[in-house]
């Protein structure tokens, strides 16, 4: 779960999303949590993809978007 620009940072984070954005209350850019969701997207289902990994990323870094980490969700079957 995310949140858009002018969403409750805290709130969000305390109501059990990963990620939330703006908790420096700035505007972000409409492609950070599409970079979000593709970080998780494509890790490996093994490791952990934490929001500094994430930070780096983006236009605005850590007053753009923060949260606990969550788990990659792509896996090689077969």
């Amino acid at each position: 779960m995310l949140g858009a620009c002018q969403s409750f940072y805290e709130g969000i984070i305390s109501a059990g999303a990963d990620f939330a954005s703006s908790p420096g209350r700035i505007l972000i850019d409409f492609v950070d949590p599409l970079i979000v969701a593709e970080k998780i997207a494509v890790t490996e289902d093994y490791r952990f993809v934490s929001s500094r990994e994430i930070e780096k990323d983006i236009k605005e870094g850590a007053k753009g978007i923060s949260g606990i980490g969550a788990r990659g969700k792509s896996r090689i079957i077969g």
